[in-house]
């Protein structure tokens, strides 16, 4: 099992980055397939190819039956299928890791720039803060990163799929106890015969269930993320509504960045001398009015 720990370390990393639905993915692809190929498969399979005896003694016949009854080892097949799976999220997990480490400079950036009020306010205002994650690095699936995730799905449920038709083109999902051969360098029909067939099948069947509910919990997770985002926008659609005391805000469509930058600069100094003409002017009226008062008081 060692050499599951690098890619187990990986994926653990993606839990804190899915739905609940994916986090089930998960345990089953730990649990009932890496585990269960580690710990119990490559033994029942440690003996496919010495036990494979075919009565005849020509040289060079047992091996090319082999070959022929098994392209690839049941156990190899199985790895490269869990690998191949994995994939697709592990670069959902890249993806990821690079919006939140992008966001975090950001996010220091503007900290930096904050230390002037005015400046920090035409930031918040011009620019956009981080959208995809928190200060503490979690993250929230929309945008960029839930067509990311939707992606990954995708291939894992077409990779699933191609996988259990290989499996079933290559040598079906049973075994029997007798193989007949007649290949080449074979004098004639020969008969072959495996070791623990029935053993071996329940294996198989085991993982092409496995394969079935990984496949089933990926078409539920993008259904339930495509109702999700459904349901989000119908939201907001019935969230916003006009009535005729509705103020109508004046657009002003600016050719790139420069000039929107200006324009709020402009607007805030603006403001910023209207409170300083209102605070003189309301200085100067107080004057007047104790200056006033001091006559009448005379």
């Amino acid at each position: 099992m060692g050499e599951w720990d690098l890619l187990g370390r990986l994926l653990d990393k993606v839990q804190t980055h899915s739905t609940v639905i994916g986090k089930v993915w998960l345990t089953v692809l730990f649990v009932f397939r890496i585990l269960v190929l580690g710990a119990a498969a490559e033994k029942v399979w440690g003996d496919e190819q010495s036990d494979f005896i075919c009565n005849t003694e020509q040289p060079g016949c047992e091996n090319v039956c082999y070959d022929y009854a098994f392209p690839i080892s049941h156990v190899r097949f199985w790895v490269l299928q869990i690998i191949s799976v994995s994939t697709p999220t592990l670069v959902y997990l890249g993806h990821v890791l690079h919006v939140v480490h992008m966001e975090k400079k950001f996010r220091q950036r503007v900290e930096k720039q904050a230390e002037e009020e005015l400046s920090s306010l035409i930031l918040r205002k011009v620019y956009k803060l981080p959208k995809y994650s928190d200060s503490k690095g979690r993250v929230s699936l929309h945008g960029r990163l839930l067509q990311s995730y939707l992606l990954n799905l995708i291939f894992k449920i077409l990779l699933e799929v191609g996988f259990i038709l290989g499996q079933y083109y290559l040598y079906g999902f049973t075994l029997q106890p007798r193989y007949v051969c007649s290949q080449s360098p074979c004098p004639h029909r020969v008969d072959c015969f495996l070791s623990r067939p029935t053993e071996k099948t329940i294996f198989i069947w085991f993982m092409l269930v496995v394969a079935c509910v990984s496949l089933l919990l990926n078409l539920v997770e993008v259904l339930y993320l495509c109702v999700k985002t459904i349901n989000k926008c119908l939201d907001r659609k019935q969230g916003y509504m006009v009535t005729p005391v509705t103020p109508i805000l004046e657009r002003t469509d600016f050719r790139n960045k420069d000039e929107a930058i200006q324009n709020w600069v402009n607007r805030e100094l603006e403001l910023q001398g209207r409170k300083l003409g209102s605070g003189v002017t309301k200085s100067i009226q107080s004057e007047d009015v104790s200056a006033h008062m001091e006559e009448v008081h005379i």
